[in-house]
C-alpha cells in the first residue's frame, strides 16, 4: 500500500479541523451561519453521543461515521478531526522546532488501569443520567473552552486596539466590540485543563488522548479490531529506532517490532520516517496487537525494557516555572479582558431585599433543566454566539452537576426577543432548536416584581425602565401615588426573556427579576387593544 501521502493528507486535514473549529469558537462578527457551525460539528464525537440520547434524527448520527471510520482506519478522528488533539500536535511540533532538537519519544508502557477506570467511570455517571464527567474530561468541549475564555479575550482585544486606528483612518472593516467578563472562578477549570494538556504535550506528546480523554480509550480499544493497522516487517527493520523516537504515542517498540495500535493516534510519523520502508500500514489478517506491557515479555527483554527509560522530556523548564507562567499568562489576559469592556459605574447598593429565584434559568429550547443539565457539555459555542451575552457558564448555579454549564445572567445581559442562535448551534441537543414565533411564547421564567426595592416605593420618583424594555407588556406602569406610576407584572404574557431585571437600576438587588421555571411552559401572547372611534364622513376632507 502506497503510504508516503498519508501524513502530508491528514496534516491538510487537521489543520482545516483546527483552523475552522478556532474561528467558529473566535467568531464575534457572526460570519458564520448557524446552519454551517451545526453541520461542521456533525463528527464531532461527543457531542453526536450525548444528541442521540437526546434527539432522534441523522443529524446526531455523526458518532456512527466515525465509528466505522475508526473500525476501517484506527483513530483517525484523533489525528484529523478532533480539535484537542490537532491543538497539541501543534504544541508539540513548535516545541521541537524552537528548540531545534530532533522528536526524543520513546516507547512507554500503557496506563491501562487509568485511562479505563476513566472512561468506565464516564460511562457509570451517564447510565446515572449524568454527564459531568464528559463535560470535563470530553476532548471538543475542553478545546471550546480554551477558545472562549482565552483565545477569544485576545483577538476582541486586539480588535478593540486596531479598530479605532482603522476608523481614523475612514476605514471601517473593524468595530469595536463590549467583551464580557466572566468570573475568575469559572476561569479556574479551564485553566487546569489548559497547563494539563500543554504539559503532557510538550512533555509526552499524546498521553492526554492516551491516559485522561475517555473518547480517546473508547476508540483506541475498536482500533484494535480495525481493519487497515500499522505494524512492523521485522525482516525489513534494521532496528534503527526512528520510528520509536517520533511516535508521539509512545506506543511503537522497534525492539520488540510490535505496536500498540490501541494507543496509535494515526498521526503517520513512523510510516514517513522509516529508511528501510518497514513500518507498513495495511489490512490486519489476523496479527496479534501487542499492548507491550512489560509483564508480558519473555524474560529475556525484560531486562532490557527496564534498563531503557519511558519517555525522555523535551522541556528543560519545571513544572512549576510552567504552572507559575501559565498562571501569569492567565491573569494577564483576564486584565487584558477587562480592559476592552465599557464599565458601566454601578448606582448606589440601597436594597435590601433578596431576590427570592428557586430556580435557574436555561436556555430557551432546553425545555427543562433536567433535559439540559442532562445534554449539555459546556462547550460553549452557545455563549460566543449570544448577542447581548445573557448566557454565562454557571459555578454551582445547577448544582455540582451543572458545573460549567451556561445558564441565562439577567445581570450580565437579556435574551433577544427575535434571537434563536443558541438552539441552531447546540451540538448535544441540550438547545433544541426554535422558530421565532415559537421563540416569543416560551416561557423559560416568570417575572417577580419587589416593591420594597422600587425606586418609585423608596425614592417617590418616577421610573418605567422595566415596562420600556419588556417586549410583551408583562410589565406594566399603573398608578401609583399622584402622577407616579408603579409596574404591575403578568406572569401569564411573561416570557422570562430578563430584560426587565437587566435594565433595573438599582443594587445591589433587583425591584424587577425572573425566577426560573423547571419546566418550560407556553406563555399567553400579549393581549392588543383595538382603538375604535367614529369618523364622520361629512367633514372628511377628500
Amino acid at each position: 500500500m502506497q503510504t508516503r501521502y498519508l501524513k502530508p493528507f491528514r496534516v491538510i486535514i487537521s489543520l482545516f479541523f483546527l483552523v475552522l473549529s478556532t474561528l467558529i469558537f473566535i467568531d464575534f462578527r457572526n460570519s458564520f451561519s448557524e446552519g454551517f457551525i451545526s453541520s461542521f460539528l456533525f463528527l464531532q464525537f461527543a457531542p453526536s453521543v450525548v444528541k442521540v440520547l437526546q434527539v432522534a434524527g441523522l443529524s446526531a448520527l455523526g458518532f456512527l461515521v466515525i465509528l466505522l471510520l475508526t473500525m476501517l482506519f484506527g483513530r483517525v478522528y484523533c489525528s484529523t478531526i478532533c480539535p484537542l488533539g490537532i491543538f497539541q500536535d501543534v504544541v508539540s511540533w513548535l516545541s521541537v522546532k524552537l528548540r531545534r532538537k530532533k522528536w526524543p519519544y520513546r516507547y512507554a508502557r500503557p496506563h491501562t488501569v487509568l485511562r479505563y477506570s476513566l472512561l468506565g467511570l464516564t460511562v457509570v455517571f451517564m447510565l446515572f443520567g449524568s454527564i459531568l464527567l464528559l463535560n470535563l474530561l470530553d476532548p471538543y468541549s475542553n478545546f471550546g473552552r480554551f477558545v472562549t475564555y482565552f483565545a477569544k479575550p485576545l483577538a476582541l482585544g486586539l480588535n478593540n486596539w486596531v479598530a479605532p486606528m482603522l476608523m481614523s483612518s475612514g476605514i471601517y472593516t473593524l468595530y469595536p466590540v463590549t467583551l464580557p467578563a466572566i468570573r475568575w472562578e469559572v476561569m479556574l477549570f479551564p485553566l487546569v485543563m489548559l497547563v494539563l494538556v500543554l504539559w503532557l504535550s510538550l512533555k509526552y506528546g499524546r498521553l492526554y488522548c492516551n491516559t485522561v480523554c475517555p473518547v480517546g480509550t473508547l476508540l483506541g480499544y475498536l482500533s484494535r479490531f480495525s481493519l487497515l493497522q500499522i505494524y512492523i516487517d521485522e525482516q525489513a527493520c534494521s532496528k534503527c529506532g526512528r520510528c520509536d523516537r517520533v511516535c508521539k504515542s509512545s506506543c511503537m517498540s522497534f525492539r520488540e517490532g510490535s505496536v500498540d495500535f490501541s494507543r496509535c493516534v494515526a498521526c503517520y510519523n513512523c510510516l514517513k520516517i522509516c529508511p528501510d520502508n518497514a513500518v507498513k500500514y495495511s489490512a490486519n489478517h489476523g496479527r496479534k496487537i501487542s499492548l507491550l506491557d512489560k509483564n508480558t515479555l519473555p524474560a529475556s527483554k525484560k531486562k532490557d525494557v527496564a534498563a531503557k527509560p519511558a519517555v525522555t522530556s523535551i522541556v528543560d523548564d519545571s513544572k512549576r516555572s510552567f504552572i507559575l507562567t501559565s498562571m501569569l499568562v492567565f491573569f494577564g489576559i483576564n486584565r487584558f479582558a477587562k480592559a476592552a469592556v465599557d464599565d458601566i459605574p454601578e448606582p448606589e447598593q440601597d436594597t435590601t431585599i433578596p431576590e427570592k429565584k428557586n430556580f435557574p434559568v436555561s436556555p430557551p429550547g432546553s425545555l427543562s433543566l433536567e433535559h439540559f443539565n442532562r445534554a449539555c457539555t459546556a462547550c460553549t459555542l452557545c455563549v460566543g454566539v449570544c448577542p447581548t451575552h445573557v448566557l454565562q457558564p454557571s459555578l454551582l448555579d445547577y448544582g455540582v452537576g451543572g458545573f460549567l454549564q451556561p445558564h441565562m445572567d439577567f445581570h450580565a445581559g437579556f435574551c433577544n426577543f427575535d434571537c434563536t442562535s443558541c438552539g441552531e448551534v447546540c451540538p448535544t441537543g441540550a438547545i433544541l432548536p426554535l422558530s421565532v414565533d415559537d421563540k416569543h411564547v416560551t416561557q423559560i421564567g416568570v417575572v417577580k416584581f419587589e416593591r420594597e426595592n422600587c425606586v418609585v416605593y423608596t425614592d417617590n420618583t418616577s421610573c418605567g425602565a422595566c415596562s420600556e424594555h419588556c417586549p410583551t407588556r408583562a410589565c406594566d406602569m399603573v398608578p401609583y401615588i399622584g402622577e407616579l406610576t408603579i409596574p404591575e407584572v403578568d406572569e401569564s404574557t411573561c416570557i422570562g426573556c430578563g430584560a426587565c431585571e437587566y435594565i433595573c437600576p438599582t443594587r445591589p438587588y433587583r425591584a424587577i427579576y425572573v425566577d426560573g421555571n423547571p419546566r418550560h411552559k407556553t406563555a399567553e401572547r400579549p393581549r392588543t387593544e383595538k382603538v375604535e372611534r367614529e369618523i364622520d364622513f361629512e367633514d372628511f376632507p377628500f
